[in-house]
Parts: C-alpha cells; sequence; structure tokens
C-alpha cells in the first residue's frame, strides 16, 4: 500500500493534536501554518499583561517534531485550496495532499467595522499579544510626561471588550498590575485614577457559563476595581474616543477587543456549506461536499444531539477532535470503520485574580481559592515541554511570594521609536 500524505494546515490545538496521534503511524505528514510556533493560547493574558514571556508558552513545530522523520514543516501561507487536484497553493509553492485537514481556528471578529479593526488591539496570537504589552507599557511611561487633560483621560482609561474568558482574566491581571505592580515601578507617580474598564454587550460576565459562575466573575471583578458594565454596546472608536450606543464617550487610547471570534476560512472549497465562518462536517469531520478535505477545531461545525447548535470553540473540542480523527484515519487505513465523534464535556474555568476564579466540572461548580488552585494545576499540565512547565510554574511561584515578575519589557524595533504615538 502506497504511503498516505496527509497535509494539514494549522498547528493550533487541533492540528497539532492529529499530527502528533499521526506521527506514530506510517504516513508522510506535512504540517503548514503561517507561525513557526504552536501558541499556547489560554495563557496570552499572562503575556499582554507582562506574567509571563512569549517564550514560556510558545513551542517552535521543528522542535516538536525533531524525532518523527515521517512529519514535516513548512512556514508559509495558504492562498488556496484546489479539491479538483488535491493540492493547495502556499507562497512557496504547490503541496499535494491525499488527505487534507483544516484546523486554521479563528481570529478576531470585528463585525464589519474597519475602524474597530484599525485601532483596537487583538489578542490572537503571539505578535499581537506582544503588541499590547508593547502599547501598554509605553502609555504607562508617557503618562508621565503628559500635561494635555484630554491625553491624560485617554491614557488613563484601559478599555477590554468583551467579558468571556479572556475579557475577565485580562481585566484582573491589568487591574492587578496598576495595585501591586505600578507603585512600586512609578514611586513618584499616582495611578490611582488609572481605570480597567471592562465592557460586555450581553446582560453578563462570563456568559457561557452558568449563573452562580458569571455572579461569582462578577462579584470578584468589582472587588478589585474593574469598572464592569454589561449590556453596553460598542457604536465607534477613532483611536482616541470610544463612542458607546447609549451616545457616552470614552476617551481612551487602548482598547483592547475580545467581544468575538470568526473562522480563518479559506478560498477555493466552493462546494462547502458555512455556518457563522464555520465549515459544517459529519460527525468524522469530513466536511460536507467533499471526500478527503476534513475540519477540526474551532473551524469546523458539527451538530450533534448534545450541540444541535455547534460545538463551543474551546481548546478541549480542538484537542479532542484532533485525537479522535486521527484514530479514525489509521483506522479507515487498515480497513476498520470510523467512529463518530462525541464530545464529552470535561467542564470550563476562568480566573479573575490572586485566590479567585470559577471552575464548572460535569457535576461539581465551585468558586474562590480551591478553583484558583485547580485552573493553575490543569493549565500547568496541559503546556507541552516540561522545561516550559517549570517556566512558568517559577514565575508563578515567584509572583505569589513577591506580587512582581519582573518580565515588564518594552520590546520595539529602532524605528518605531519616534513614531511609538502613531503605531500604538
Amino acid at each position: 500500500m502506497e504511503r498516505k500524505r496527509i497535509v494539514i494546515i494549522g498547528g493550533g490545538f487541533a492540528g497539532l493534536n492529529l499530527a502528533r496521534k499521526l506521527a506514530k503511524s506510517d504516513c508522510e505528514i506535512i504540517l503548514v501554518d503561517k507561525q513557526n510556533h504552536h501558541m499556547f493560547q489560554p495563557l496570552f493574558y499572562q503575556v499582554a499583561s507582562a506574567r509571563l514571556e512569549p517564550s514560556s508558552i510558545s513551542f517552535p513545530f521543528r522542535a516538536i517534531f525533531r524525532r518523527r522523520k515521517n512529519v514535516d514543516f513548512r512556514y508559509t501561507t495558504v492562498n488556496l485550496i484546489r479539491p479538483e487536484d488535491n493540492v493547495i497553493e502556499t507562497s512557496m509553492g504547490e503541496i499535494p495532499y491525499d488527505e487534507l485537514i483544516i484546523a486554521t481556528g479563528c481570529r478576531t471578529n470585528f463585525f464589519g467595522d474597519s475602524n474597530l479593526e484599525k485601532y483596537t488591539l487583538a489578542m490572537k496570537s503571539t505578535q499581537q499579544t506582544i503588541h499590547i504589552r508593547n502599547s501598554i507599557l509605553t502609555k504607562f511611561e508617557k503618562i508621565m510626561f503628559v500635561n494635555n487633560q484630554q491625553e491624560k483621560d485617554e491614557l488613563m482609561n484601559l478599555v477590554i471588550v468583551g467579558a468571556g474568558p479572556t475579557g475577565v482574566e485580562l481585566s484582573g491581571a491589568l487591574m492587578e498590575m496598576k495595585t501591586k505592580v505600578l507603585p512600586r515601578d512609578y514611586p513618584n507617580y499616582d495611578f490611582s485614577k488609572l481605570k480597567i474598564i471592562l465592557l460586555e454587550g450581553s446582560p453578563n460576565t462570563l456568559n457561557a457559563m452558568s449563573d452562580k459562575s458569571r455572579l461569582w466573575s462578577r462579584k470578584y471583578l468589582e472587588s478589585m476595581g474593574v469598572d464592569v458594565r454589561t449590556s453596553t454596546v460598542v457604536s465607534s472608536y477613532d483611536g482616541h474616543n470610544l463612542t458607546l450606543k447609549t451616545g457616552e464617550v470614552i476617551p481612551t487610547q487602548t482598547v483592547i477587543w475580545a467581544a468575538g471570534v470568526q473562522g480563518n476560512v479559506l478560498p477555493g472549497l466552493e462546494k462547502a456549506t458555512m455556518v457563522r465562518s464555520r465549515y459544517t462536517v459529519d460527525r468524522h469531520s469530513l466536511i460536507n461536499g467533499y471526500q478527503n478535505v476534513y475540519a477540526i477545531g474551532d473551524i469546523s461545525y458539527m451538530e450533534t444531539e448534545k450541540y444541535p447548535q455547534g460545538h463551543p470553540q474551546l481548546a478541549n473540542v480542538a484537542i479532542n477532535q484532533g485525537k479522535m480523527l486521527a484514530k479514525n484515519l489509521i483506522a479507515c487505513w487498515s480497513g476498520g470503520n470510523m467512529l463518530p465523534f462525541e464530545y464529552k464535556d470535561k467542564g470550563t474555568m476562568a480566573t479573575v485574580g490572586k485566590h479567585k476564579a470559577v471552575v464548572e466540572l460535569p457535576n461539581f461548580k465551585f468558586q474562590g481559592y480551591f478553583a484558583w488552585m485547580v485552573w493553575m494545576v490543569l493549565h500547568l499540565m496541559l503546556i507541552l515541554s516540561i522545561r516550559n512547565k517549570i517556566a512558568v510554574f517559577f514565575n508563578w511561584a515567584w509572583r505569589y511570594i513577591t506580587g512582581d515578575t519582573s518580565l515588564r519589557l518594552i520590546l520595539r524595533d529602532e524605528r518605531d521609536r519616534d513614531n511609538i504615538r502613531r503605531n500604538d
């Protein structure tokens, strides 16, 4: 039997777990990604708030697969899929395939507003996360020398739009930075008027979780000093003034957009049906209308009895879809049958700050110190390498003891220095 060539587009949780499982079989695997590393996105907010270095939660693909001779990595961008020829076109040439798996994940959804896309800060890649850190730290430096009251007001308001786990966790981290870090770093400046403002269009924070978790997350945030505003919708933003649907204007130069996502759809699959920018797939992750093109993770839309509106776009779903598809493909190649994917929800969680978190397991919901410990242990377990686990644990332990991390580096190209205001 001729060796199968499997092309996987995207090295997120879904694509990486698929590749790692398939790497143990007798097939040729080509992993294609426009980044050269896997990113542990649940901890992006800690990079953005200068708690962790990006290297602690980033893993080069070539290092991950260095011992797997049947896995090849291509650092390139996919421009077009030609399913009739079993070929993908990339910026570095064509790549043929026998089986194609799309695991491109999702990107920030600005809902068609070009100004929001231009002026707000997204947090879906390592580069974007570092840019947020640079931008926030730069504004802390600028604020000490600004005399114009309008600009000072803009610098004193940090706004996060979207109160899902990302928005809640980042808001809490920035508030802890305000209370624990800034007084030490800037002993001669009063940052008491710095505001962390969290805006959410729905009536609750953590809207996808239970009423109890919603209530506790908001209680935690407000007890820390975060200005939480639910049922609040953004109308426009010009880089200086954020206008709400109510007509209220918030002066700010920093708006972090965590209000929604959309799938990273690739051109060329005209037969595919789409639901909310996601490829519709069957229970084996096969894209409807195709025989050898699959989609897994955030980019796939699979309806089941338990999830008639599709699965939530969570890391656990992506990980399990990647592992299940690997099992099914291996079984199919050996003459066996594919099994339908069934997601078993192991729970969701979010942390707000030190000793403050909410955890929902299938039969048990809790919050507070124990939830915070569970959140840390589970996230530490999910990090790939031992070296990175140790690095993250050390940073967390040091911060727990001292309240500090000393990771507040502003990393800019020399050409940016004279254009900081424009580029922020």
